[in-house]
């Protein structure tokens, strides 16, 4: 869930231990608001992740556990 003051471009971006990129979950426009992504991971092995969400103002990394 994330939530955005004012409308921009959003990406948020799903990495690995050594800092490659497995998954892009958002890369659009969104209007301010409340939002929700949902994450289907099957095809990624158990582990720890990381998740990078960005805006045109912020950005934040956040680490996230897959268990299969």
């Amino acid at each position: 869930n994330f939530a955005l003051p004012k409308q921009g471009l959003v990406t948020i971006k799903v990495y690995d231990m050594l800092g490659r990129e497995v998954k892009t979950l958002v890369n659009e426009v969104k209007s301010a608001g409340n939002f929700t992504v949902d994450f289907n991971g099957s095809e990624l092995n158990s582990g720890v992740y990381f998740y990078k969400i960005q805006t045109n103002d912020f950005s934040e990394v956040k680490r996230m556990t897959l268990i299969k």
